[in-house]
């Protein structure tokens, strides 16, 4: 229940994190808005390091380096996927990539489930599907660079969170840290590089940064979960962050639901019931 209360927590930060940057990516290129992002989120890292502890060993070196690569390429992916919008169809799509693998490694790695979960596993996997189905009248249709930028970003989410599932269970926050130092350097480093073409635009500070903050607090409460849960469990109900996403996205955006997508959101909370008898 403690995995399940976390992985929802975690998504929620999740949509919330999503929403914000997409709407700072719309307001400045992308970089300039990862650029606050990932500091921010490094600040939060690095207030938790006192108060959870870390240990540094080379198990969490690797790892937290490595979810830090996918974890650049994800920030900036996303967040150009939402800014060229439309969220209630993008989000969805990068959500189901990125809870696709994270299951099968979990399964891969002997991780079994109960018959409640044999049940509400796909009806989760099933909800992000149709929390996605926004193509009714009235409906933005995204185009193929968005599509493929849309993937993208869940294999990149996918794989930050397989790499952060693998280190040590005794780490503490250390891949935290270690995995958003390596994803900030490589942000900066690339604004550096790209410098001429990241326009005269300023960015949303203030939204960017609160987008960096939550997206390190759903970090967390992902990897609090996994070690007292399954990747199995914790990924997909992490990957319903989406709705979240939607919600904002009708209220601030008055971007339009459709029925698919209510009917989405109930079928996640039958999900969510069923996992957590799991």
């Amino acid at each position: 229940m403690l995995a399940l209360l976390l992985a929802l927590g975690s998504s929620l930060a999740y949509g919330c994190a999503d929403f914000l940057g997409g709407l700072g990516a719309r307001k400045a290129h992308v970089l300039r808005t990862v650029m606050i992002a990932a500091p921010a989120s490094l600040a939060v890292e690095l207030l938790l390091w006192p108060l959870l502890g870390a240990s540094f060993s080379a198990g969490a070196l690797g790892w937290g380096a490595a979810s830090g690569v996918a974890s650049a390429a994800a920030f900036a992916m996303l967040y150009r996927t939402l800014a060229i919008g439309p969220m209630n169809v993008l989000s969805p799509v990068t959500a189901l990539v990125s809870a696709a693998l994270p299951v099968g490694v979990g399964l891969m790695q002997g991780e079994h489930l109960g018959a409640a979960g044999l049940v509400g596993l796909p009806l989760a996997l099933a909800a992000v599907v149709l929390v996605s189905a926004g193509h009714g009248a009235g409906v933005a249709r995204p185009s193929r660079t968005a599509l493929l930028l849309a993937f993208g970003a869940g294999a990149a989410i996918a794989l930050q969170l397989v790499f952060l599932h693998q280190a040590p269970s005794d780490s503490g926050v250390a891949p935290l840290v270690v995995g958003r130092a390596v994803s900030s350097a490589i942000t900066l480093a690339a604004a550096g590089l790209l410098r001429r073409r990241l326009g005269s635009e300023r960015p949303a500070y203030a939204m960017s940064a609160t987008a960096g903050v939550l997206d390190s607090l759903a970090n967390l409460m992902f990897l609090l979960a996994v070690r007292s849960g399954d990747l199995t469990v914790v990924a997909v109900i992490t990957a319903l962050y989406p709705a979240g996403t939607v919600l904002l996205a009708r209220g601030v955006l008055a971007e339009r639901i459709h029925r698919g997508q209510l009917v989405g959101l109930g079928t996640a909370a039958v999900a969510v019931g069923l996992l957590a008898l799991t």
